[in-house]
Order: structure tokens, then C-alpha cells, then sequence
């Protein structure tokens, strides 16, 4: 068996975080680099190594997710300034963690395109 990574930890409560959301399917936590004033951090309690290795039965949980990150940007009144979620998805697509998480970034205006 592999050696749990950092963020399942964190959903074990091992690790410290700044949570402002859980339930039985993710947590969210405050991200510890962040890269705007509010980023968050979404991740489902259920390891998924990245989106692209998600399988149909794992729909309900990635929408969830998103559904977290809506509720979270409201309850920490950025919903109605805007957000922007990200996933990312392999080396190029930025990905430094394996295990899915979505990032909420809000607090400041966002440019496009990204990265």
C-alpha cells in the first residue's frame, strides 16, 4: 500500500489545517500557500489521484465538490464578487499533490487567460 499523501492526511485530522468546511465526502481548508487572498482548498475524503483517472461512479462526489465550493463562497461572502475554481490535472497541468482537490480563489480580480 502506498503512503498516504499529505492531503488525506489532513482529512484524517494528522496534519493541521484551517477547515471551514466538512462532511462525510471532503473537507475544505485554507490552502497554506496561497496564491489569493482567499484560496481554498477542496478535497474529497475518498482519494482520487486526478480528475483524468476519475470513473463514471465517482459523479456524485466531483459534483459535490463543486456544489462545496459554491456553499463555502457564499457562506465567506465572495460569491457575489466572483471566484474562480481550478483543478489541475498532471505535471502540466500543475498538478503537485495526487490526490483530486479543486481550488477556490477569490478576494482579488482574476486574469485571463491563466498561467
Amino acid at each position: 500500500m502506498s503512503e498516504a499523501t499529505l492531503f488525506e492526511k489532513i482529512c484524517r485530522k494528522e496534519l493541521p489545517a484551517s477547515i471551514v468546511h466538512e462532511d462525510e465526502m471532503c473537507v475544505a481548508f485554507h490552502d497554506i500557500s496561497p496564491q489569493a487572498p482567499l484560496h481554498l482548498l477542496i478535497v474529497p475524503r475518498q482519494p482520487i489521484v486526478r480528475l483524468a483517472e476519475a470513473r463514471d461512479e465517482d459523479q456524485l462526489l466531483l459534483g459535490h465538490l463543486l456544489g462545496v465550493a459554491a456553499k463555502v463562497a457564499k457562506q465567506l461572502d465572495v460569491a457575489d464578487s466572483g471566484f474562480r475554481i481550478v483543478i489541475n490535472n498532471g505535471r502540466d497541468g500543475g498538478e503537485a499533490v495526487p490526490h483530486l482537490h479543486v481550488h477556490l480563489l477569490a478576494g482579488r480580480q482574476m486574469k485571463w487567460p491563466p498561467g
